[in-house]
């Protein structure tokens, strides 16, 4: 069994950690089934209301005992349901994703006012610092791998810059990761856990409609692009991030015409949500990762957590080993 300074802090069997995605990518019953399973569930509390978030988190508590999260995009925080989510007493108040002028440290406060840990969300080692310095507990580097809103650097080199910069503070590496080969390569980084979205999307607990996650398994990972269209389509504009999606027929018809989409946002927003409605995968926008390309069939969520680490462990032990004693051997000739 890995065990980590994450599961330590958390209290969780697993380094694996379910990203609170928003836009009703996430939902009580994907959250309940990695908790449960040893991991550590985050739900999206964004866009909920306190009765939707009491709700959601009533019936992951009615499923498993083990702790949860609830994540918050804090360039759009509202205050009742930011205040709701901590009345709820989660074990995480999960963030991302702050405006420059937003006082990190007082949000954070509250939380640890009501016990619960402070999870954030960075891109950036800029980002890492500030977090760092603003009380957070573990810190999640997202690399621009990762599938909906991201920045520009590859999780390969944003996530030992960000140990480096944070430590003692415990980091978790996200974006690129999909599978026991990406929660080996973030603990060789000096990750404590990784933090799954993509592959989490595909699978029977995902509150997805079924043509996303088709496409999930379908994609070969070069499917995808980094872009603003999403944000424009929906009016809302995000502090430094671009969102990877799939590239589809609704993204090269905007592509190079964003200028011309900002004047019919009022048409195309709509147009977006009955697409999604009817689960056209061709007219709406599908944020996914690039370890879309790892993933070829749906799996009960549980099953992912176990076998990421399992994996991990197989690697560790026997791959990492085996380099390792040939190496010494061969110094020893």
């Amino acid at each position: 069994m890995l065990r980590t300074r994450l599961t330590e802090l958390l209290g969780i069997e697993h380094p694996v950690v379910l990203g609170g995605m928003g836009g009703g990518a996430t939902g009580h019953e994907l959250v309940a089934a990695v908790s449960g399973a040893g991991g550590f569930g985050i739900l999206s509390a964004t866009w909920l209301s306190a009765e939707e978030q009491a709700h959601e988190v009533n019936a992951i508590r009615a499923q498993t005992d083990r702790p949860l999260g609830l994540n918050h995009l804090l360039c759009f925080l509202h205050e009742e349901r930011f205040q709701a989510s901590l009345e709820l007493q989660p074990n995480v108040i999960s963030t991302a994703w702050p405006w420059s002028a937003q006082d990190l440290s007082g949000y954070w406060k509250r939380a640890h006012d009501h016990r619960a840990l402070v999870m954030h969300m960075v891109s950036s080692v800029h980002e890492a610092v500030r977090a760092a310095e603003s009380g957070a507990d573990i810190i999640v580097a997202q690399g621009t791998e990762g599938g909906g809103h991201v920045g520009w650097m590859g999780s390969l080199v944003l996530v030992p810059m960000v140990v480096r910069a944070v430590a003692p503070i415990p980091v978790v590496a996200a974006g690129g990761v999909a599978d026991g080969s990406g929660l080996a390569a973030a603990l060789a980084l000096g990750a404590e856990g990784v933090l799954l979205g993509t592959r989490f999307l595909a699978t029977p607990e995902s509150p997805v409609p079924d043509g996303f996650k088709r496409t999930i398994i379908e994609s070969d990972g070069h499917d995808t692009q980094l872009t603003e269209i999403p944000d424009i389509a929906a009016g809302s504009v995000w502090p430094g991030a671009m969102s990877r999606v799939r590239r589809n027929h609704f993204i090269e018809r905007w592509a190079g015409r964003e200028w011309e989409l900002r004047q019919k946002r009022d048409v195309v927003g709509p147009e977006l949500a009955q697409a999604r409605r009817r689960d056209d995968v061709d007219e709406y926008t599908i944020g996914t990762g690039q370890t879309a390309g790892l993933i070829t069939d749906l799996r009960p969520a549980a099953q992912i957590v176990r076998e990421t680490v399992e994996q991990a462990e197989t690697i560790i032990r026997q791959r990492l080993a085996a380099a390792l004693a040939e190496s010494v051997s061969a110094a020893t000739r």
